[in-house]
């Protein structure tokens, strides 16, 4: 019989979760506009206090790659000692669903996540929110950011997140990687044990213990992120607007830009 770390992975992060005081919910929100794919049913599921805010609120918004239960099980005991902490999947992720077949671009994250703010008792009067994004959670929440305004949303860290990035920069990662690799995607999203290790190397500072692993630790690492709705978040990957003509930065007042350990293994 195989030996599957995944379960002990899912047991240590939701034990965080929930001796921080989070707990599970799941709403429904309301159709969008039609501009990422037409009139779905969207539904977000977060973790967050069971009760109204005692606390100021802080929304943690995940990368693209873990799990957000994963991504953020080091952070939420620290943090909900001092903060109401809301953990939401963003959609396409987790227990979240896109409700279109067309992939939300950032700005329709954001949205959704403003959405899921105003429908959270005790913060639906207009309560300012701060928000920490990192990796692709750092797209969001820049988009969030833009739209709500310092008066909704603020203060906001960005962590792990280029939002300078250009085409040259993805070819020149791919470069990094060694060859062999036609898209961004396969990098990111890894389907074997080498691939895993190739992104880790690439992507932790310190890469003594990433040799230490084995394959199979490695192999069933990798099993769920990267293969749980695998075609929808490649679609999710296209969608993304920095990096294109199409996105323009603009400094935010609200903003701070600096490092946070968000390890997932």
């Amino acid at each position: 019989m195989d030996f599957s770390i995944l379960p002990l992975m899912d047991f240590i992060a939701r034990r965080a979760f929930l001796g921080a005081g989070l707990q599970p919910h799941t709403i429904a929100l309301p159709p969008d506009d039609g501009s990422d794919g037409g009139q779905g049913r969207r539904t977000i599921h977060y973790w967050a206090p069971p009760w109204e805010p005692r606390l100021p609120p802080l929304l943690l918004v995940h990368g693209f790659g873990p799990m957000a239960t994963w991504q953020w099980r080091r952070q939420v005991g620290p943090l909900s000692r001092r903060f109401h902490v809301i953990v939401p999947d963003l959609l396409g992720f987790g227990g979240s669903s896109c409700g279109s077949p067309a992939a939300p671009s950032e700005s329709a994250q954001a949205a959704a996540l403003a959405a899921l703010l105003d429908a959270l008792p005790g913060l639906a009067a207009g309560a300012r929110v701060a928000v920490v994004g990192t990796s692709y959670g750092g797209f969001v929440a820049y988009a969030l950011a833009r739209a709500a305004g310092p008066g909704r949303v603020g203060p906001v860290v960005i962590s792990n997140s280029d939002l300078l990035k250009t085409a040259e920069d993805d070819r020149a990662l791919l470069e990094r990687a060694g060859g062999g690799i036609a898209r961004t995607a396969d990098l990111l999203m890894p389907l074997d044990a080498r691939g895993a290790r190739r992104l880790m190397e690439l992507s932790f500072y310190r890469r003594q213990g990433i040799t230490l692993l084995p394959d199979f630790v490695l192999r069933q690492a990798v099993q769920r992120p990267f293969t749980d709705k695998r075609e929808e978040k490649i679609e999710l990957m296209k969608a993304i607007t920095v990096g294109t003509d199409e996105f323009k930065l603009t400094p935010l007042s609200q903003v701070q830009v600096m490092p946070i350990r968000t390890e997932w293994l």
